[in-house]
């Protein structure tokens, strides 16, 4: 959720964030009749209480004569007292569910626009040519038996599929080698639980408008994740961090879940929209005044990843409409994949700022240890479907596929034949 005294105080620049991502900036004056109604509610309850209270001194001090007419005031101001305690309980949920309607506060800078008006930042990297016709990442991945597709529907149902042979070797070193560096870099590698609680995938923003994207098990009311964001920003949820010396960074690697609502017709060959996927997801907690020089480093972490598998690809800037919810500004790094002529995303990392910490109660004691709403940060450091890009980019002649350098020793090979 978004700040309300921030709100309060230049209301002007949310409604041009809502502007930026195509939403509605009339909810923001929603929002502050829901905030003016709530005060309003509370103040009023507060003076009927005191009343109440005054009242009840009154009648403790009152003659044997005066006490009754006093007591059956007193019933009135009772009532009138639990009146104004519904209308707060009232105000107070008409607030919570203006609040939560508003995106987080696109930062300056970032592109207006849907998913087509990114900025391109840069471009890393030459695109290959080859002298002969190449193999899309399927029929590359096929012909040397490390993915099987046909099984996959036969046992789960479309877009789910086996990593078979060296392609599992490649996808666990992939996964290994991104443990590897994050640890170098100073987060703590994390596993975590799939499965979260309905406040956990709440508070992360992503039952909004994406909500029928998440797999939801009605029976126990737990959502499987389509990120490891999503339990470790739950991971110090209503706790008070210890912040002074720097950020607290984990790495979570785990299997993601992704229904893949609406996208049917896009990306359905191979293993590039799928059902679930394997991730390494970098997340940071850090003091909001150092989140902007947190997002770049990050995305310096998933710039070395990209490197080490020896892609090519481009950074961009993330346009408004583009962010989910919760990201106040987004980098999405995009390899080429040669068959499509195209680029595609293999990592992202949003600056969240405080919009998930101040829902899941996120905090940390500042320099007067007064507690303050933590900043939360994430960022893709490897995933399955790098692997479309490694087979396509280094595919040769003969239908072989080198092994990139830095994944040979987890592979096993340095060419897959």
């Amino acid at each position: 959720m978004i700040d309300l005294k921030f709100l309060r105080e230049n209301p002007e620049i949310v409604r041009e964030s809502q502007r930026t991502r195509g939403e509605d900036p009339g909810l923001v004056d929603a929002l502050l009749e829901a905030d003016a109604s709530r005060r309003a509610a509370v103040l009023t309850g507060d003076n009927l209480r005191a009343e109440q209270k005054a009242f009840g001194k009154k009648v403790g001090q009152a003659s044997p004569e005066e006490r009754p007419a006093l007591l059956e005031g007193s019933k009135e101001l009772a009532a009138k007292v639990k009146e104004a305690e519904a209308a707060q309980h009232e105000a107070q949920a008409a607030l919570d569910s203006a609040h939560r309607a508003i995106s987080n506060v696109v930062q300056e800078g970032a592109p207006a626009g849907g998913e087509d008006d990114y900025i391109v930042l840069e471009h890393v990297g030459e695109i290959p040519k080859f002298d002969f016709e190449p193999k899309d990442h399927l029929e590359l991945g096929e012909s040397l038996g490390l993915i099987d597709m046909e099984r996959g529907a036969k046992v789960s149902g479309s877009r789910f599929y086996f990593m078979t042979g060296y392609g599992a070797m490649l996808q666990l070193g992939l996964l290994q080698l991104a443990a590897q560096k994050a640890i170098a870099n100073g987060f703590t590698m994390m596993i975590p639980p799939v499965l979260v609680r309905p406040e956990i995938m709440a508070g992360t923003g992503f039952l909004g408008a994406h909500s029928d994207e998440i797999y939801h098990l009605q029976d126990d009311d737990l959502y499987l994740v389509g990120t490891s964001e999503v339990p470790m920003a739950g991971y110090h949820s209503g706790e008070i961090l210890e912040l002074n010396e720097g950020p607290k960074r984990y790495a979570g690697w785990s299997s993601c879940f992704r229904r893949e609502a609406g996208s049917y017709g896009k990306d359905t060959r191979g293993i590039i929209r799928v059902h679930q996927f394997d991730k390494v997801e970098m997340f940071t907690y850090c003091r909001p005044e150092d989140a902007d020089a947190e997002h770049q480093r990050l995305l310096g972490w998933e710039r070395d990843m990209l490197a080490a598998i020896d892609v090519p690809y481009r950074v961009i800037d993330v346009a408004g409409g583009d962010l989910g919810s919760s990201a106040a500004r987004k980098f999405d790094c995009e390899a080429w994949v040669p068959t499509q002529g195209t680029y595609r995303e293999l990592t992202s990392t949003s600056n969240c700022t405080t919009f998930q910490a101040r829902r899941l109660g996120v905090r940390y004691r500042d320099e007067n240890g007064k507690p303050q709403t933590a900043a939360t940060l994430n960022g893709t450091l490897a995933t399955t479907r790098w692997i479309v890009s490694i087979l396509e980019n280094h595919q040769q002649a003969d239908g072989s596929v080198r092994v990139p350098e830095a994944l040979v020793p987890f592979v096993g090979t340095d060419v897959l034949r």
